[in-house]
């Protein structure tokens, strides 16, 4: 009876001491963020009254830029939006924080949402947001990263 128990724990330790001897070398896989997964939703337009206002990455917003918000993807991040009925798509950098109203998936500027031919009198339509590159490192996110 103790002997099967005594063979297991003799496993456990050797299987522990084997990963730490791993883990001390370096050779654990590395880990790293994986992108939120595609996004089906309706998609609004950014007002253009928010132009020069800062947006939640620090960024001022710019109409005229292929920018948007998203309450899922990181800031500064990278997303390609489908319009699902023209099939016009253009990239985006997820700069600020929003929609807010249900079912909405992201809030385009101007010039994002006339590149997928969604125009301001519609307002809305329905988009597939697909993530393509991670958050871009800025220049004032390297400055402001603690020093270890």
């Amino acid at each position: 009876m103790l002997r099967p128990l005594w063979l297991f724990l003799c496993f456990a330790l050797a299987g522990l001491l084997l990963a730490d001897g791993a883990i001390a070398q370096g050779k654990t896989p590395a880990r790293t963020k994986t992108h939120q997964s595609t996004q089906t939703g309706i998609a609004s337009v950014y007002s253009n009254k928010l132009a020069g206002k800062k947006t939640a990455s620090g960024k001022i917003f710019k109409p005229n830029k292929l920018s948007a918000a998203s309450r899922k993807l990181p800031l500064n991040s990278k997303a390609k939006v489908t319009n699902l009925k023209t099939g016009q798509s253009t990239p985006v950098t997820i700069t600020d924080r929003g929609p807010y109203k249900k079912h909405r998936v992201i809030d385009l500027s101007p010039a994002a949402a006339n590149r997928i031919g969604l125009d301001k009198k519609d307002g809305v339509a329905p988009v597939e947001v697909k993530p393509i590159a991670p958050a871009a490192e800025t220049p004032e996110a390297v400055a402001e990263t603690p020093k270890p």
